[in-house]
């Protein structure tokens, strides 16, 4: 297992954007750092990648020629060519960050919602996880309730980290300190 340093937090907001609408994330196996790439670094891969009459990327798509390139401010260039390497996986340095599955996120407010000794609140977080909208209904209850909430995100932190350890061995990384 390679050993690696990497920073917790920065991979525990990757593994919490789960819409993935606006940025994506990636470790680098090498030096153990976060890369983001924004959604308009994306854009301009796939414009690079691919060409396609329609907008979804179906049976149309054809690899474009070299010369075809798109032009791209000078400014994005060298983040437009690592994303290039990420993506066309000319080598095996980088890995995608995974989303934090939803039945992990629910599991860790169930799990607090145990430990929490005010009657209201406890009530108030239980009823929040029926339903479609559990987590952000759960953070609202939270809001009237900054001890919890303080006390929530230090227990979501532990159960992150231990999400993220395992993550990393899924990989073949073992964090170091």
């Amino acid at each position: 297992m390679k050993k690696l340093k990497v920073n917790f937090d920065e991979i525990q907001k990757a593994m919490e954007d789960v819409s993935r609408d606006t940025f994506d994330y990636f470790l680098d196996l090498e030096t153990g750092e976060v890369i983001t790439f924004s959604e308009e670094i994306l854009d301009v891969i796939k414009s690079r990648l691919y060409i396609s009459d329609s907008e979804e990327f179906g049976d149309d798509v054809e690899y474009i020629e070299f010369d075809e390139e798109p032009d791209i401010p000078d400014w994005m260039q060298d983040e437009v060519d690592l994303a290039l390497e990420i993506f066309l996986g000319e080598d095996e340095l980088y890995e995608r960050i995974s989303e934090r599955g939803s039945l992990k996120a629910y599991k860790s407010m169930a799990d607090f919602i145990e430990t929490v000794e005010n009657p209201f609140v406890k009530e108030g977080l239980l009823n929040a996880l029926n339903g479609k909208g559990a987590f952000r209904r759960f953070k609202d209850v939270l809001i009237d309730y900054p001890k919890e909430r303080k006390r929530w995100h230090g227990y979501n932190a532990k159960a992150m980290k231990r999400e993220i350890i395992e993550w990393l061995g899924s990989i073949g990384v073992e964090s170091i300190s």
